[in-house]
């Protein structure tokens, strides 16, 4: 069985093995096929008519400079976490930080100022901070060594494979909203279970709405992890 790898408005009719039902169903509930290709005109975004036009090669735009003070920030909130008399300080930080996860690329799409290197940077940031957030509340006590790995182990197979595709096939994964929504809610999960647990003020309600958000978001984050394994084959196939 066969089906474009391309979304009709792309005009090109090329042929690759489907993923299956199972995979075809998530691609759907998850934005659809979000692999980028290596043709010559390099990534892409979408105009406002629905069509696809190159993004920019920019590098000092404002979304990639708020993605480069998100990870700036990262040694900062960690610091401060580990600290027992800074601990709530590096939490706040760390909220500060994820609540602009949206922004750098809100910013983008409504400017026109979708780079290629945004494109990377903008997941990258993410990846990089919830990976620090999570080992310095793991070093000071106050979340679980499950809970890290669960979502690290995920987060390291995922950037090593996208890693890979891009350096041997020149291919880059695009970030899927469902992925990006797992993420939002992951990292209001870990600052409201380790508030909880620190014993802050409000601390049984972040605590309870903590637990909530890491269900669903972990729920999410390995659908999607399922849905670039079918990704990965498309991408593959084409190259």
């Amino acid at each position: 069985m066969y089906r474009s790898a391309f979304d009709s408005d792309r005009g090109l009719g090329r042929m690759v093995p489907s993923a299956g039902r199972g995979a075809a169903w998530l691609a759907r509930l998850t934005g659809g096929q979000k692999v980028a290709g290596s043709n010559p005109a390099g990534p892409t975004m979408r105009g406002a008519a629905g069509e696809r036009s190159p993004a920019s090669s920019a590098v000092w735009t404002v979304p990639n400079l708020i993605s480069l003070a998100r990870i700036a920030s990262i040694p900062v909130f960690w610091w401060l976490i580990v600290r027992p008399r800074t601990t709530t300080a590096g939490l706040v930080l760390y909220v500060v930080v994820a609540g602009t996860d949206w922004i750098d690329g809100a910013i983008a799409r409504r400017t026109g100022q979708v780079s290629a290197l945004g494109q990377v940077l903008d997941p990258v940031a993410d990846r990089l901070a919830i990976g620090a957030v999570l080992v310095a509340l793991v070093i000071r006590g106050v979340l679980p060594l499950w809970i890290a790995l669960s979502i690290l182990l995920r987060d390291v197979a995922v950037l090593i494979v996208g890693a890979l595709l891009l350096a041997g096939r020149k291919t880059r994964l695009d970030v899927r909203f469902l992925g990006k929504a797992a993420t939002f809610m992951l990292m209001g999960a870990i600052p409201g279970i380790a508030w909880g647990n620190l014993g802050l003020p409000f601390g049984e309600v972040t605590l309870a709405a903590g637990w909530i958000a890491f269900v669903v978001g972990i729920i999410e984050y390995y659908i999607t992890a399922v849905v670039y394994l079918a990704d990965i084959r498309v991408a593959i196939a084409r190259s």
